[in-house]
């Protein structure tokens, strides 16, 4: 499989700006696999195609206020600083990437917000974008945690090319995010509303929660023609014995599983037994899927429509084959579904 077969035209009015007004009346595409059929419903009428003892696997991961913009010292330049992960607590060390990323040098002092209340200095430069800054605050890591999340905004992707505002707190979160450390939403679990999952509850289907804080690495360009060769940037993750047993129980009882997103794919087939079961981690995964590839845990997966040649596409395509993929997808552009973080879904089955 090479990067160019992932190519597809995108009529950018087809990009969603914004979410539907309800979550879960965004549309939902549904692909058969064995019956190579498509069927157009809303993401309500999910409830319909599950039963008792059917596993829902979600990211509970939650969206910090990543994106902040300074001031570089002496000349004034404003700054974008993208906070990607805390690298040492007592240190107030975070690894980050700046932009403009050429005006940055070792020992360069940061200002941000109104009074230049916070200042970070930068302590070294690990990649050609990415930057380690030590901020300088006397207080305790409460308060430091504060006053840095008041001076971020919510990391909507740059391609909306607006200000975010307060519906984007609240939309760009899922309804059930709990552990703090994501600077992207997992956005299958976008179209959740707690409403439909009461429904669903009711109706027997369980919910598995883990935790994988999403990165830029699932965003990252591929810029190699020969998959095999990408790497992806790693993420944080969290699968827990209850969380596992859950989804084991459903498969024991050949029930269908359900993987909420690429993320949660990429975690459940990241602690995976020899016998197809989920096993509790703590840890880090880099694992990129790309066709051909056998996936063990879940049977059934419900994703976003995706950027072309992107790392999502491509393991989408390894879960519903390159061919119907693409051919649901050029369906999705005719149709006029919407495209990307705040677009409709898909449900392959």
């Amino acid at each position: 499989m090479k990067l160019s077969n992932f190519k597809f035209k995108l009529p950018p009015e087809l990009i969603a700006e914004r979410p539907t007004e309800n979550r879960d009346e965004s549309r939902l595409m549904i692909l058969d696999r064995k019956t190579k059929t498509i069927e157009h419903r809303m993401f309500r009428d999910i409830l319909e195609y599950f039963d008792d003892g059917d596993t829902f696997i979600i990211n509970n991961t939650k969206v910090f206020p990543a994106r902040m913009y300074g001031n570089k010292e002496k000349t004034g330049a404003k700054i974008e600083v993208f906070l990607l992960r805390e690298l040492n607590r007592e240190s107030r060390l975070w690894d980050v990437l700046v932009d403009p990323a050429r005006k940055i040098r070792i020992g360069n002092k940061l200002y941000f917000g109104e009074n230049d209340n916070l200042v970070a200095e930068v302590i070294d430069n690990t990649t050609s974008r990415g930057r380690t800054l030590r901020f300088l605050f006397d207080g305790s890591h409460e308060e430091f945690k504060k006053t840095l999340y008041s001076l971020g905004e919510t990391p909507i992707p740059k391609y909306i090319e607006r200000t975010p505002d307060e519906e984007d707190e609240i939309r760009y979160q899922t309804v059930f995010a709990k552990h703090e450390g994501a600077v992207a939403a997992p956005t299958a679990g976008l179209h959740f509303s707690k409403e439909l999952m009461k429904r669903m509850e009711l109706k027997g289907v369980n919910f598995s929660e883990i935790t994988l804080h999403v990165g830029l690495g699932s965003f990252r360009t591929v810029e190699v023609e020969d998959l095999s060769k990408h790497k992806m940037d790693s993420e944080e993750m969290f699968i827990s014995e209850a969380a596992a047993e859950v989804v084991n129980e459903s498969k024991r009882n050949r029930k269908r599983v359900v993987s909420v997103g690429t993320t949660t794919m990429r975690a459940i087939e990241s602690s995976v037994s020899t016998d197809g079961f989920l096993k509790p981690y703590t840890g880090w995964t880099n694992k990129f899927i790309y066709p051909p590839y056998d996936f063990r845990v879940a049977n059934a997966l419900i994703t976003n429509f995706h950027m072309p040649m992107s790392t999502l596409l491509i393991m989408v395509s390894a879960f519903g084959g390159h061919d119907f993929i693409m051919e649901a997808y050029k369906e999705a552009v005719k149709e006029k579904y919407r495209f990307y973080t705040y677009g409709d879904a898909m449900l392959i089955l």
